[in-house]
Parts: structure tokens; sequence; C-alpha cells
């Protein structure tokens, strides 16, 4: 099942999607953990998965690789091949940190990927625009949501990458129209996909995979690509995550 990489669609429909980027393309891509249980030609073909997608903006929610700095360089070598029309965005997790976050920071800049981890940009197209931002892993680095929402108003859309769902529980704004998160490997092994022995979250089952909805905004969790060790899943298959944004008429 590590190898079963499968792509998960999801259409996410808001009032605030401006015209523009009504039927925008997102792919979704974490929790990769490039190193010695998921080789460089996993990661290549995770890119080529991603870029038969055809996808107008890439995000990518961080732990880029495990075990050992040496894999980030090469790592981003990969995903710089990533292809997307609007733009590509990548934010770190707590692994990132475990290596070394300097690194992997510059090396994602190197790749062509913005790094909006604290910052945020507005994305236009066609005249119009939605924002994208980033917050630092809840384990092990810090959050400023200050970026993502300080020059925004209700009607804007807003996307935030939080490598940890359970960010959502602290977060106060209701300016965020979607989060999108990894770090649990949706359970990595679980119960027929209902119920996981662990998930490292302090919400148990709550933000182990799929979409949510906090009452303040709606995160999605993808179960990423890679795993930590062991290097097994049952029933939480690796995913990218194709997320088509539709304007509410």
């Amino acid at each position: 099942e590590p190898y079963w990489l499968t792509v998960r669609e999801v259409h996410i429909v808001d009032p605030d999607i401006p015209e523009s980027f009504d039927g925008t393309r997102i792919a979704f891509l974490t929790d990769i953990h490039h190193g010695p249980d998921f080789s460089l030609a996993r990661v290549r073909r995770a890119v080529e998965r991603t870029n038969q997608l055809h996808p107008d903006i890439i995000l990518l929610g961080g732990d880029y690789v495990y075990g050992d700095p040496k894999y980030i360089v090469p790592c981003f070598a990969e995903l710089a091949r990533l292809e997307a029309t609007i733009g590509k965005f990548g934010a770190l997790g707590n692994h990132d940190h475990y290596q070394d976050a300097v690194l992997t920071s510059q090396s994602m800049v190197e790749a062509g990927i913005e790094w909006i981890n604290n910052r945020a940009q507005w994305v236009s197209h066609n005249g119009q625009r939605i924002k994208i931002g980033g917050v630092g892993d809840l384990w092990e680095g810090s959050q400023d949501l200050t970026p993502s929402i300080a020059d925004t108003t209700e009607g804007d859309f807003v996307i935030l990458l939080s490598h940890n769902p359970d960010y959502v529980e602290i977060m106060t704004a209701r300016r965020v129209d979607l989060v999108l998160s990894g770090h649990t490997h949706g359970g990595q092994v679980t119960l027929f996909g209902r119920w996981a022995p662990f998930v490292p979250s302090q919400y148990g089952q709550k933000y182990r995979s799929g979409m949510v909805d906090t009452g303040l905004t709606t995160v999605i969790i993808s179960n990423g690509i890679g795993t930590i060790p062991p290097p097994v899943r049952f029933f939480a298959r690796p995913e990218i995550l194709l997320i088509h944004l539709q304007r509410e008429q």
C-alpha cells in the first residue's frame, strides 16, 4: 500500500472564490519523507503524477525528507520539476526542523517554489486575486497568521498551509477559508480506514484524514505521500490532493 499512490479530488465551493479562479486546480503534496524508505525515483514519480494533473497552483505542506539532511538537496532537485501555470508555494513541517530548516528553505526557493512559512502572497489571475499563506510548524516552529490575513477583507478567499492540523484549534481568525494540512499520514496504519491506533494529534481521530469544518474554517488533512518507520500503510493510501475551486453562485 505505501507504493499505491492515488489522487483524491476535492471540490471547494465558496462565494469568496473570484470568477477568474472558478475552476482553478490546486495540487497539494505533503509528507514526502524522501530518505531510506522513500527513494528519489518515487519522488520523481510523484512529481510526474502531479504534472499529469495539469495543476494551476501547487502547494507543498512540509516534511520533505526523513532521517538525514543529505536528502534535502536531491529531493528539491526533483521538486523543481513540478509545473504549475499560476504558482508553486511551500511551508515547513516538524521533520524539516529535525533535519535542517534553513537548508530546506533555501533549497525550496532555489527550486522555484515560493517559501511561505509565516509569510503570504497575493496570487493574481486575470485581474483578480486570492491569498495563499503559511504558518510555521506547530511542534517545532512559530506560527504567525498575521501576514495571511492582515490586508484581507471578509470577501477575500484565503488559503493557509499549516503542516499540523491541530493549529486550527488555536486559530481564532475568521478570515481563512481553507486550511491544508498533512502530518498525520492518515494514521498510516488504520483499522480499515476507520480508526488508527496512533495519530500524532492532541485530538485523537478528529484530524486524522479528510475534511473537517471547524466552524471558523475548513481544514483538509492529506494522508501524505511518504511514511515514517515502519514504512507500511494499511487503509491509509498515499495521496496527492487535487482541489477544484468553484465559485458559489
